[in-house]
């Protein structure tokens, strides 16, 4: 099971050994792990130093300081580190964030399931945060939604969506597993395991309201349906941070829709998300009509 890893890592002294410590004890070790620094001016090179000391098959890239910090900044980083790893013969690669922590036998559990299924092309886990938050009970991502901060590629499926999309405004990983799926692919988390995300989605330099806005924006410009976020808005509105965070959401949808922001996906990927969300959105008023509980990871776009 030949793998290698790319971690853009840009800054990230307070939690990047916590990803290093949970690496270095994985059942499956990968042929390459390329740490890339984006620029940092912290103690994240001088930390990673430390440790490929004793691990060859960690690779360190230092990259000069970015005046702007965007999400296309991370796919440039990434295609650095896919340089190194050009001419080693492996059959699956992975982005992995650098704030982030999991058990042992993670890559182990994650590439048997990709080894018994050749048509999965994206793996990943659920995950967990602060405050007792579990992505399989809070959120309605799903089974098919794999996770920005550990994915795991199957080669040809990498290479036949173009890898990853430079957009500065972010949803680099949504595109790139939604692609997968939309040219046949299955993408798949599994609930089975977790890892834990040491800093709050979205709010490396956001308040949490901030945060919700942003996705709101993100929501319009990677074609999302109107429909489907006033929904989204209004089930924000329950959870924390309450009103304010569902107020922010829909705010962030509408300006952007407003001002008609660019979409860097194409008109093809749209219509596929849309479909999808409908899909969605129908089972769960069906079983709120059924009088049940709406268990969120089982009923995702496109979930069995």
């Amino acid at each position: 099971m030949r793998y290698v890893l790319i971690t853009p890592a840009r800054n990230e002294e307070e939690f990047i050994e916590k990803t290093l410590q949970s690496m270095v004890c994985q059942t499956v070790l990968p042929l390459r792990w390329v740490i890339v620094n984006d620029g940092s001016t912290d103690a994240t090179a001088e930390i990673v130093n430390r440790y490929r000391a004793d691990h060859p098959w960690i690779d360190l890239v230092n990259l000069p300081p970015r005046k702007v910090r965007n999400f296309a900044g991370k796919v440039l980083a990434f295609n650095q580190g896919m340089e190194r790893v050009r001419d080693l013969d492996y059959e699956f690669i992975g982005n992995l964030d650098s704030d982030i922590s999991f058990t042992p036998d993670h890559f182990e559990y994650i590439l048997g399931k990709l080894r018994e299924n050749p048509k999965l092309g994206v793996a990943g886990t659920a995950y967990t945060q602060e405050n007792n938050w579990d992505s399989t009970r809070d959120s309605f991502e799903g089974e098919i939604c794999v996770h920005g901060a550990c994915q795991l590629f199957r080669k040809e499926c990498f290479t036949e969506i173009g890898g990853y999309v430079a957009n500065p405004a972010g949803g680099i990983d949504w595109i790139a597993v939604t692609t997968a799926r939309m040219k046949g692919w299955e993408t798949r988390n599994f609930r089975d395991r977790r890892f834990h995300h040491y800093r709050v989605m979205g709010t490396a330099q956001r308040s949490r309201a901030g945060a919700m806005y942003d996705y709101g924006a993100k929501d319009y410009f990677l074609g999302g349906s109107p429909v489907w976020e006033v929904f989204r808005a209004t089930y924000q509105m329950t959870k924390r941070p309450r009103i304010v965070g569902g107020i922010a959401l829909f705010c962030g949808y509408f300006w952007a829709a407003i001002r008609r922001m660019k979409r860097p996906v194409s008109p093809e990927l749209i219509q596929f998300h849309r479909r999808e969300q409908t899909q969605k959105l129908r089972r769960i008023l069906g079983t709120l009509v059924r009088l049940k509980k709406v268990e969120p990871y089982m009923l995702a776009d496109g979930a069995k």
